[in-house]
């Protein structure tokens, strides 16, 4: 395994003067092309990495449709100033800024936070009314993206704490992308919350989290759906279901964690949509669900989630909706009597992302069970086009480091493929 071993304790790098990215330089696919694109060169108060793995997120189609008037975007000039996408990634330093040089050294891995809660200090100019009003950027919006062989690691990035060392430095390339979707999870997931009293005169005490042995629905069963129902198993619900109109998928969700559910005594359900709540109600006794976790972005299905709420129930808005059909009806007096409430995320922090690189560490969560495919940066615009056509269910892994012909599907990643794979196809 010469060439991976090489590859993994490289400490001193030849960096070319031009690479490979993913850039968009305008709206629609028409402006995405993989480019050669000059290498950064890292300012004094700058890293410059290597990407070793990168996802590719439904997020960009975003990015892609809107362009400029993207929120992150914010008016900034693609095609004078094209960007480099991708908001998932797991890098190696390569080169390191003057006045980083005692913090910072080649060869260290890290994970990269791409939404980052600080205001743009990098080319200002370059954002409507020189940036005024924006309180946070983006990894693969206006700051540079994982979809490249090199990324430029901004002031931006460093000041908001978004650089986030590994559990450990063996951690698999793959996983460590992975963290960014999956912290959107344990983000979600972390701002459920249940009332607890011991006795009559004990106080009311909050807690964060699914309710231990209560019951807790996932509604979608897409990728993200499936990695809720996986994580929720943190919380050890008594009854864990995950309810879609596509059985296969439901089937993939009970076949990749019955054992960890035997071992945890949780007992896993897969409910078509049509029935849930008939089944809902037989599962419970009439009780209804103490979690429920909105993974699809349907309005019809987000509003009968709402009657399925048992007494002191949330249910988590994860999936979004489009404007123009995001309006919902909630009942007032299931509010004042059965005390059911809403909650909400769309992303993770960095306390996210950390604690998820240690779930991923302390296999809490298997991020190969949700990769669908790997291969190259070439790849991209053509993973891009199956997300936006529904042709792929889960994540695609490429890596700038390889060059391979043709997008390979899986069932299954791992450490031991991802090796192999990279031991037989970098360049």
């Amino acid at each position: 395994m010469n060439k991976f071993e090489n590859y993994r304790n490289q400490k001193e790098f030849q960096i070319p003067k031009t690479m490979k990215a993913v850039t968009l330089n305008g709206v629609g696919f028409e402006n995405l092309k993989v480019s050669e694109v000059p290498v950064p060169q890292p300012g004094p108060n700058q890293l410059l990495c290597r990407v070793d793995a990168a996802g590719v997120c439904t997020s960009i189609l975003k990015i892609i449709s809107q362009g400029s008037k993207h929120t992150y975007i914010n008016g900034w000039d693609l095609e004078k100033f094209p960007v480099i996408l991708g908001d998932e990634g797991s890098v190696t330093v390569a080169a390191v800024g003057d006045n980083l040089k005692n913090q910072y050294k080649p060869g260290q891995r890290f994970a990269v936070q791409p939404a980052v809660d600080v205001a743009p200090i990098c080319h200002r100019e370059r954002y409507a009314n020189n940036a005024a009003g924006m309180s946070k950027c983006a990894v693969g919006y206006t700051l540079g993206g994982n979809l490249a062989e090199y990324i430029l690691i901004q002031e931006e990035v460093l000041q908001g704490q978004c650089l986030l060392p590994l559990p450990d430095d063996s951690m698999s390339y793959f996983g460590v992308s992975m963290a960014e979707p999956i912290s959107c999870i344990y983000s979600a997931q972390d701002r459920q919350y249940h009332i607890f009293k011991d006795g009559p005169f004990s106080p009311r005490v909050p807690k964060l989290g699914l309710l231990p042995g209560g019951t807790a629905v996932v509604i979608g069963a897409g990728a993200m759906g499936r990695i809720h129902f996986e994580m929720a198993m943190r919380y050890r619900p008594k009854n864990l279901i995950i309810s879609d109109l596509v059985q296969e998928r439901m089937d993939h969700a009970l076949k990749t964690n019955a054992e960890k559910a035997k071992k945890l005594g949780i007992n896993l359900f897969a409910i078509n949509g049509k029935d849930l709540n008939e089944e809902l109600m037989k599962i419970t006794n009439g009780a209804g669900a103490d979690d429920i976790i909105l993974a699809v972005g349907v309005q019809p299905v987000q509003q009968n989630a709402l009657g399925l709420l048992g007494k002191g129930g949330v249910a988590n808005f994860f999936g979004g909706l489009p404007k123009g059909k995001n309006m919902l009806q909630i009942d007032a007096i299931a509010i004042h009597y059965n005390e059911i409430k809403v909650a909400g995320s769309s992303g993770g922090d960095p306390y996210d992302m950390k604690s998820t690189l240690d779930a991923i560490y302390n296999k809490d969560v298997d991020p190969g069970n949700y990769v669908a495919g790997v291969g190259s940066l070439k790849h991209a615009p053509q993973v891009l086009k199956m997300i936006e056509e529904t042709k792929v269910d889960g994540k695609v892994i490429l890596y700038p480091g390889t060059d391979i012909d043709d997008l390979r599907f899986v069932d299954h990643w791992d450490q031991t493929k991802e090796i192999e794979f990279l031991e037989n196809n970098l360049r």
